[in-house]
């Protein structure tokens, strides 16, 4: 994040890195917003990161969200932004007033750090910039730390190339009756593969791979430009993380991805990725400890629910040893078992089985990026698996699934997205040694977008059912995973639209999977059978697997 020497001089009297940031107002000083804005909140309102005593609040202000220099139609000046908080639509109890500065050097956003609340409820928010007035947001806040809970109620989602499909689902996601949303990562596409909305030509700032600000601030509001994104943002407050999309494709660490281009250089790419994280964190609902930094952006925190739940953010992406074997499907592949190996890095493993050995809650959920349990794709005696997933680094897997085993951690529950892919799976202490016991579960949502309409029950998904009896439960059709838990049991709900090259397609629950306090594994619940393939949307047909290579 650089600051011109006209922002520094402007609120540096007044300011520190919170204002800089956007989470705090500078003093008592304001800065009038212009006096020709249009409407500075078309991306839409957010809030996140749930704590007992407050969530943080979101948003940008870009009159011109798709201004093609990224900066969305603002100045150059800072402007202040004023939000409250109530306990009513309609603003009659207001709780909490503020003001934040939005600023040139990220984005004219705002994070508003919300303080003061009262435990385990709803509230209202809104921002107003001069005459201007938001879209009304909806929050919650956590319970308070060992309170009973009764029950929680949340979705996950992932992978949401805009090119790919219309975000029909997530008009679904925001009806729901949920207390928060958790997304897995994906949240943007770098470059658009396919183009699978009938009717729809990308525009020529997106035909080209973000490499750079500009581009990546393009695409997050290219994103958030869709009505139903914005609606499942101001219905509940979100966890987010990311995965490798919103870098580039594959990445790990400091190494770029898949391709042959010139940010395979080193420093190139170190800019490139900075660029990509401020984009992230100029967009989504994060507190003040998760602005960039040299060293990179901090994602994997806690978030305690009660006595109830905890479920801790991964980050599989900032810290991993590079792809082993090319980061491909591949089968004979020793050095994924190397002891050297790490998808999450010393420090965030460790964190990560300190926190699975001393938290008091009933249900540790882990939201994990990539597929953690094993998914062989050759039926045969020959293991294939895709290194980029948790089967590349079967060292930290193991490690995290051993200190669940032995060390007491109560219910592991882990959420996947990247596979574009529901999938219901045991986790094994060891993959290994095929009497291992179960000491976990696995829930892999699919996407929301990403390759295309889909199909029930893929060619690709008939050979993991046949190679892994740990698999119980696949479809590669389009949508999200709805949860409900109380203390005994954990309902998974894997709901799915039809297609998603055309808007309206309705939704339902393809199946339901549980599982029960003190038992590790996964249960089938409810499920109508294997239905017949759904008639395709007009002009869908080549749409499935369009997106094939392309996580």
């Amino acid at each position: 994040m650089s600051l011109s020497r006209r922002e520094l001089f402007r609120v540096g009297a007044a300011g520190s890195a919170a204002v800089l940031a956007g989470t705090a107002a500078a003093s008592s000083a304001r800065f009038p917003a212009p006096r020709r804005l249009g409407d500075p909140f078309a991306l839409g309102v957010a809030s996140g990161d749930p704590a007992p005593d407050g969530v943080v609040l979101w948003t940008r202000l870009a009159p011109d969200p798709l201004a093609p220099d990224g900066l969305g139609g603002m100045a150059v000046d800072p402007v202040t932004v004023d939000y409250e908080v109530a306990h009513d639509e309609q603003f009659r109890r207001v709780v909490a007033r503020g003001s934040a500065v939005a600023t040139r050097a990220l984005g004219h956003s705002v994070h508003p750090e919300v303080h003061g609340l009262a435990p385990d409820r709803w509230y209202f928010y809104r921002f107003r910039v001069g005459s201007a007035v938001s879209p009304v947001g909806r929050t919650r806040t956590a319970p308070a730390p060992g309170q009973a809970l009764a029950r929680l109620r949340f979705a996950f989602a992932s992978c949401q190339s805009w090119s790919s499909g219309y975000y029909t689902a997530y008009e679904h996601l925001s009806r729901e009756d949920l207390d928060l949303v958790v997304h897995l990562g994906d949240y943007i596409y770098e470059r658009a593969w396919v183009r699978g909305r009938a009717g729809v030509a990308m525009g020529p700032n997106f035909r080209d791979e973000a490499v750079d600000l500009p581009g990546y601030r393009l695409r997050y509001a290219l994103y958030k430009s869709e009505q139903p994104l914005r609606a499942a943002h101001a219905a509940f407050p979100w966890l987010v993380t990311m995965d490798d999309h919103e870098v580039d494709n594959n990445w790990a660490a400091g190494a770029p991805g898949i391709g042959l281009d010139i940010w395979r250089v080193p420093a190139l790419f170190r800019r490139r990725r900075a660029a990509a994280f401020q984009a992230m964190y100029e967009h989504q609902p994060l507190r003040l400890a998760q602005l960039p930094s040299v060293a990179g952006i901090r994602l994997h925190r806690r978030f305690r629910f009660g006595d109830l739940a905890e479920i801790t953010m991964l980050d599989t992406r900032q810290y991993r040893t590079p792809q082993a074997c090319g980061g491909a499907v591949v089968g004979g592949c020793t050095d994924r078992f190397s002891p050297g190996r790490t998808i999450l890095g010393a420090q965030q493993r460790d964190w990560l089985i300190d926190g699975l050995t001393y938290s008091p809650a009933r249900w540790q959920v882990l939201g994990n990026q990539v597929g953690m349990s094993q998914n062989d794709s050759d039926p045969g005696p020959q293991v294939s698996v895709s290194t980029d997933a948790w089967d590349g680094y079967v060292a930290d897997r193991n490690a995290v699934l051993d200190a669940a085993a032995t060390r007491g951690a109560a219910n592991l529950v882990v959420i996947t997205g990247d596979r574009h892919e529901n999938q219901a799976a045991d986790l094994r202490r060891d993959y290994a040694d095929a009497e291992s016991p179960v000491v976990a579960a696995e829930f892999t949502g699919t996407s929301i977008t990403s390759n295309g309409d889909g199909t029930d029950l893929s060619d690709k998904g008939r050979r993991l059912l046949a190679a892994n009896p740990d698999i119980k439960f696949f479809n590669a059709q389009r949508g999200y995973v709805r949860v409900e838990l109380d203390h005994k049991i954990w309902r998974n709900d894997f709901r799915v639209v039809p297609y998603v090259r055309h808007p309206g397609a309705p939704i339902h629950t393809r199946a339901g999977y549980v599982v029960q306090d003190g038992i590790p594994g996964v249960v089938e619940a409810w499920s109508p059978g294997r239905p017949p393939a759904p008639s395709p949307a007009p002009d869908a047909a080549g749409q499935a697997g369009a997106d094939r290579g392309h996580r």
